[in-house]
């Protein structure tokens, strides 16, 4: 059975247009990568775990503040690695300057025997549809088509 994850895809309104939240993750493998590498705030569902809570959790723990308000299911996605990302899309304003991600460790450098500390996720930030489009991953891109379908005639 394929890895699961749950994720919420955070927009808001300015002057009637949609923003989308991104989270670009941290670490070293992202570090030089921009265009294709972006994702919305998501994380593997645990064992008996909701996959709306699992959603919340994740962006929770990626942002560092909760996300409330009317989750709307998107859909599921495969992701071309194989994993099933499922997907709400919540309206919210996050101060994207101010996110407080949670932290991993890894050996680095590799073969080192040091581990370092990173952010899960180091930055984030508001993108119109067009630019969204071009920073999230590929596997991502068709729930920024299935929201903009659905709520194309706001």
């Amino acid at each position: 059975m394929p890895q699961r994850s749950a994720g919420l895809l955070i927009y808001r309104r300015i002057a009637g247009d949609f923003e989308f939240l991104l989270v670009h993750p941290g670490g070293p493998f992202w570090a030089r990568k921009d265009e294709g590498a972006w994702s919305i705030p998501k994380g593997l569902i645990g064992d008996e775990e909701d996959e709306l809570e699992a959603a919340k959790r994740e962006a929770e723990e990626e942002l560092g503040v909760a996300i409330a308000g009317d989750f709307e299911p998107l859909g599921s996605y495969k992701q071309p690695g194989g994993k099933i990302v499922i997907a709400w899309s919540v309206e919210a304003d996050v101060d994207a300057n101010a996110i407080k991600s949670n932290m991993f460790t890894m050996e680095w450098p590799p073969k080192s025997g040091s581990m370092k500390a990173f952010p899960e996720v180091d930055r984030a930030g508001w993108f119109s549809p067009p630019k969204a489009g071009l920073k999230i991953l590929k596997g991502q891109r068709p729930m920024l088509d299935h929201f903009l379908e659905r709520r194309g005639s706001d």
